[in-house]
């Protein structure tokens, strides 16, 4: 597009994608970030971006319902605003806000100006180290979500009418090692964005054990294997792939290692809960 020539811009990868941790069952999350930019510019960078959505959509990655997509003028926005936008999470944000806004801290560059993004990380990183109440509150949310494990029974299974007797690996599962990586890379002032990579470079500077770490990565990549193999499964079964299992359907010992891998995100949030007081 003529209109874009000289523009600088970065196309971002957000959430799942952004973490290089996308699973079967998933949508599209993205954005941009570009230099500034004339009302013409931002326009057709818009018209882009719509054109780039519809298209990933083709191909297979959903639309986003939140619509969390570069196609948002909301999520298409320049240096500047970008930082505006962190500004008012980080130092305004509430809980509830904070929850909806995690999957923006994962952003990634994917295509574009690359040091667009690594500069908007670098202010980043720097701005939620000055705040301590910010990162206080991510981990109060991170601690919200805690893993199935039962103290009668193996595990705390769902009672809700569409996935009954099942655990959801995302929610329950990954999510409870992919938030505490988060805050453990933003206070340790880390530019890595996938889970693992950031459990690596905080144990580091929270001087964290290696066989703790290791077993904390280990733990996170069995759920992430259990959720595959249970959407490859639904898949070719002809249905819709989710993220909720009922542990009955696993032989004995991938049933004793969920059970360890749940104890293992238990023990990440009890980390988080000693460093952050909670």
């Amino acid at each position: 597009d003529a209109a874009l020539e000289g523009l600088r811009w970065c196309w971002l990868a957000l959430g799942s994608e952004g973490r290089m941790e996308q699973t079967l069952a998933t949508d599209q999350d993205n954005a941009l970030i570009f230099a500034a930019a004339d009302d013409i510019q931002h326009s057709a960078l818009l018209a882009f971006a719509l054109r780039v959505n519809h298209q990933l959509d083709a191909c297979g990655f959903p639309l986003c319902k939140g619509e969390i997509m570069a196609s948002n003028p909301k999520w298409c926005l320049s240096l500047t605003g970008w930082q505006q936008q962190f500004t008012q999470w980080i130092d305004h944000g509430s809980p509830e806000a904070l929850l909806n806004a995690s999957i923006f801290f994962d952003f990634r560059p994917l295509t574009g100006d690359a040091s667009l993004a690594l500069d908007l990380r670098t202010w980043l990183n720097r701005a939620a180290q000055k705040n301590p109440r910010f990162l206080h509150q991510m981990a109060g949310n991170a601690l919200r979500n805690r893993p199935p494990l039962g103290v009668v029974r193996d595990f705390v299974l769902s009672d809700d009418d569409a996935h009954p007797h099942t655990i959801d690996l995302k929610l329950n599962g990954a999510t409870p090692f992919v938030d505490a990586a988060r805050i453990f890379a933003l206070a340790a002032g880390s530019p890595q964005t996938n889970t693992a990579k950031r459990l690596r470079e905080a144990a580091h500077a929270l001087h964290i054990p290696d066989s703790e770490l290791a077993d904390w990565n280990r733990a996170f990549h069995f759920l992430q294997l259990l959720r595959l193999r249970h959407q490859h499964g639904q898949q070719r079964a002809g249905q819709t792939p989710d993220n909720h299992l009922d542990p009955d359907t696993l032989n004995p010992l991938d049933r004793r290692i969920l059970k360890e891998a749940l104890r293992q995100a238990r023990k990440v949030q009890s980390r988080l809960a000693m460093d952050y007081k909670l």
